[in-house]
């Protein structure tokens, strides 16, 4: 099998190396995220898109995958037959992207992972905490890399945030703040749009919408800059517009690890508000600061000084974890397609050097794990008890 990784290229403190080819890369699900997350992907130079299971029709499904310039012999009507036939073939996919709705997750990373093709799956990660404990448990028994798509956590800013709050530039943390506001769900009739329907089938969207889709964005943000894992929480649901089966608001206060407290916010009828995604950190000697819609820039504070604002791009104080994410000189925007690049530049990374049998250092890559993903279902299943319990305080 060709080299992917190579060997002289390998300076784990500079930029990410070159690999000899680019991986091939497969999709199973064709909506609008996968477009997003396709684009993302071939940004990096490190992907070029294979194969796909893009519709459950077969001749759609071609349709599809001819509007991907796919070849029609790798258009497939399942998830099941594409990780079969992609596992057989000798130029197969290298890895694949699910962006499925959210109770296909489940069974569609259980099939490649036990062909052998690494993941990079949608959140959450599935619907039922049995489920994501049954993919980390095939994840560790196979050694396969897989990656969840917070991809949130793959701006620049945040990665520095992270290291300011390890290297204990704000002291010891004593508060957690994190909310997503967004404002489509406001109109009465968003419900009847195709792509919302399925958000509000419990069927389909597991026990929530709003908390599963956003709140584990939010979620994970807070305990990933932190370093610190969510262990408890009571939570209400809302739904705040017209009547929908499942809850588009939520409201939450949250214990971290060290018993330090916060609140957690998510909506989807908050007016005015689109990436509404906001973050603050605060310790015993100063608080950070982030706001997804104004993702360029973080604001650091240190007590009695001058507040800093640290913006996106080389050098000025950025280090070398965020700089090697960087695509563009400080002043030229980058946003959530780079961020998404930014996830797959560092699964590409991790799947090329499991198959080419590279160690690689623990700290090297910080893509979300399966590991994470499946603390996004706990937080999910243990806000849905609090809720049903009327608001009590429940252990994750």
């Amino acid at each position: 099998m060709a080299e992917r990784l190579l060997p002289q290229d390998l300076n784990f403190d500079g930029p990410f190396p070159r690999l000899s080819r680019r991986l091939r890369l497969g999709v199973v699900g064709g909506g609008r995220i996968s477009v997003t997350q396709a684009t993302a992907a071939r940004m990096t130079d490190r992907w070029e898109v294979a194969a796909g299971a893009l519709s459950s029709d077969a001749a759609r499904s071609k349709v599809r995958g001819a509007e991907w310039f796919l070849p029609a012999d790798r258009c497939y009507a399942s998830f099941e037959e594409m990780a079969q036939a992609e596992a057989a073939r000798p130029d197969g996919v290298d890895a694949v992207m699910i962006t499925t709705p959210n109770h296909v997750h489940f069974g569609a990373a259980k099939a490649f992972l036990e062909a052998g093709i690494d993941v990079l799956c949608d959140k959450p990660l599935t619907n039922e905490v049995a489920e994501a404990d049954g993919l980390e448990e095939i994840t560790a028994r196979t050694g396969q890399v897989f990656a969840v798509g917070y991809a949130m956590s793959c701006f620049p800013v945040i990665r520095q945030a992270r290291q300011i709050v390890a290297e204990g530039g704000i002291g010891k943390i004593n508060q957690i703040h994190v909310e997503f506001m967004q404002d489509w769900m406001t109109p009465d009739d968003v419900a009847d749009a195709p792509h919302v329907k399925w958000r509000l089938d419990p069927e389909i969207s597991g026990p929530t919408s709003c908390v599963g889709d956003i709140g584990t964005h939010a979620a994970h943000l807070a305990s990933f800059v932190s370093g610190l894992p969510m262990t408890d929480l009571r939570a209400e649901f809302h739904v705040c517009g017209a009547p929908k089966p499942l809850e588009d608001t939520v409201f939450m206060f949250t214990r971290y690890q060290n018993e330090v407290p916060g609140t957690l916010m998510a909506t989807r009828l908050a007016p005015g508000n689109r990436g509404g995604l906001r973050l603050r950190i605060f310790g015993s000697e100063g608080g950070l600061e982030w706001d997804l819609e104004n993702s360029e820039q973080l604001k650091f504070n240190q007590f009695g000084e001058p507040d800093r604002i640290i913006s996106r791009g080389h050098g000025h104080g950025v280090g070398p974890d965020a700089e090697r994410l960087i695509r563009t000189a400080r002043g030229f925007p980058e946003g959530i397609i780079e961020a998404w690049a930014n996830l797959y530049t560092e699964f590409a990374m991790a799947v090329a050097a499991r198959r080419d049998g590279v160690a690689v250092p623990a700290d090297w890559l910080s893509y979300p794990s399966v590991d994470q993903g499946a603390d996004g279902v706990r937080f999910i299943d243990a806000s849905v008890r609090s809720h049903q319990s009327g608001g009590d305080w429940v252990t994750i």
